[in-house]
């Protein structure tokens, strides 16, 4: 076979450093973005953030500053060097350095306390972990004059309770696992299980829903009424019959008349079936609104969030350092951390238009939902919005995952204002998220004691027009954490 040369000119696709850094920031979320420009700007120090002077507003800094940025600095450290002058003799001064040493404790102390309501919070509470169940329970074990024996078994149980407060072992397992270190008897874990269970929160350390009711009515007044037939329905056989809503039932089992039982159902519903939910376990979490919507001139308008992200510039004084034609390690150094910022900046700014763009368009589809409510949510999809702004669906994609929109209505998703459209009977469409706040609407206004049907929530929809089917009702009412019918039948 003949070697030859072959020429050919031809167009591919390269995505490159700077590509991937603005589809990386392009996807990160406010909290992840604040955290990316954190480390930007200790790695980088070519790129500096921009603050606000006092009394002026994001226009007047986004103007370019004529001042050098050396010169002001220099004028900041003349006027604090002749603030810094003293003002009286060497001794006096003197006398006092001393007075300020020997009382170094106090005065600090002082200063803490009279330093104004901003500094006075507690900031080991504010930043330690949450205190967990088991935390809780160990603290109070510790608080209890248990033996070394009862101490071993508590541990134990302790650890077997779950997050709700419930023990997931039996007493049986428990002792096997302790005897396998030194001998247990079963009537031990018992007691100790006893003592547990009179812990905060009441109810703990139960093993059946029946035992943490139970748990939790022995501790209320014995003259709070109707407490003894709340009792005789606290057990596993008749909580199963309540939750069934099978009033016949529960009046042949317990032989109570119609107002007693209600009443007794009532305590009963007053009381916590999940105890050790009410102890923290997990930090909160925020969101912070990448974008707000405001109502100006009976037009909505869409703005970026001011606060979710630092305004950066270049360091001019490490700027003028470099200098062209020099080869050396640290003139490199500064023209490379200089490009990074530049382009950083960039990048920084094209995520900021395209979130903004894409905000826009998806507020000025959606303004009837702005007007009116989910109810009158149109069908929105990706699609949609990449050929109004001349985007890939993928970009559409990525600036609207994990991106929040702050709104007269609440908190939403930018994914919120999406969904697929259900054909009318006009030949239109209706959004699914639409439908859903129908279906949540009828649930709401329905009767305790007749609730409606999947059958009859189509119907109802089919008759204003929208065909859907009843899986579909029952699929929309399973996403909303909406029961059955046959559960949301009151008996009370």
């Amino acid at each position: 076979m003949k070697q030859s040369l072959d020429l050919r000119l031809g167009q591919h696709l390269t995505i490159t450093p700077q590509l991937q850094q603005a589809i990386r920031l392009l996807q990160l979320s406010s909290v992840e973005l604040q955290q990316e420009i954190q480390q930007v700007l200790e790695s980088n120090p070519l790129l500096e953030e921009k603050e606000l002077a006092e009394g002026t507003d994001n226009t007047e800094a986004a103007a370019p500053e004529s001042t050098d940025d050396s010169e002001t600095v220099n004028v900041e450290t003349d006027e604090a060097q002749t603030t810094a002058e003293p003002t009286t003799d060497p001794e006096d001064s003197a006398t006092e350095s001393d007075w300020a040493e020997s009382f170094e404790l106090p005065i600090a102390s002082n200063a803490r306390t009279n330093s104004g309501a901003d500094d006075d919070f507690d900031i080991d509470g504010r930043n330690s972990l949450p205190t967990t169940l088991r935390e809780h329970l160990l603290w109070q074990m510790q608080m209890t004059p248990f033996s070394a024996t009862d101490r071993r078994i508590a541990e134990a149980l302790i650890d077997a309770i779950n997050e709700d407060g419930y023990l997931t072992l039996s007493l049986e397992d428990v002792q096997q696992i302790l005897s396998k270190e030194q001998p247990v008897e079963l009537d031990e874990v018992q007691a100790t299980l006893h003592q547990i269970q009179n812990f905060d929160p009441i109810g703990v350390g139960a093993r059946t829903l029946a035992e943490c009711l139970q748990l939790q009515l022995k501790t209320l007044d014995p003259a709070v009424p109707h407490l003894k037939e709340a009792m005789a329905l606290a057990t596993d056989a008749h909580l199963a019959l309540l939750g069934a809503r099978d009033q016949v039932a529960l009046r042949r089992a317990l032989k109570f008349p119609p107002e007693t039982l209600q009443a007794a159902t009532r305590l009963i519903q007053s009381l916590n079936p999940r105890p050790g939910a009410g102890i923290q376990s997990t930090a909160s979490g925020y969101v912070v609104p990448d974008v707000i919507v405001k109502k100006i001139r009976s037009v909505w308008r869409a703005e970026l969030n001011p606060d979710i992200s630092p305004r950066l510039r270049i360091n001019h004084h490490y700027e003028r350092m470099i200098q062209r034609g020099n080869a050396s390690s640290s003139n490199r150094y500064l023209q490379d951390h200089l490009q990074q910022a530049r382009w950083f900046i960039k990048s920084l700014n094209s995520r900021n238009d395209t979130l903004l763009k894409v905000a826009r368009t998806i507020v000025d589809r959606q303004r009837a939902f702005f007007d009116h409510g989910p109810e009158a949510m149109k069908p929105l999809v990706l699609h949609d919005i990449a050929e109004a702004v001349s985007m890939h669906e993928s970009t559409i994609s990525r600036v609207t995952t994990n991106k929040y929109m702050l709104t007269p209505r609440g908190i939403f998703e930018l994914k919120y204002f999406f969904s697929s459209h259900v054909a009318t009977a006009d030949g239109g469409a209706c959004s699914a998220t639409a439908i859903r706040s129908m279906i949540k609407k009828m649930v709401s206004d329905e009767p305790s004691a007749k609730p409606i049907s999947d059958s009859k929530i189509a119907d109802t929809l089919s008759r204003q027009g929208i065909h859907v089917a009843r899986r579909t009702i029952a699929k929309y009412r399973e996403l909303m954490n909406i029961p059955p019918s046959s559960q949301r039948k009151s008996i009370i």
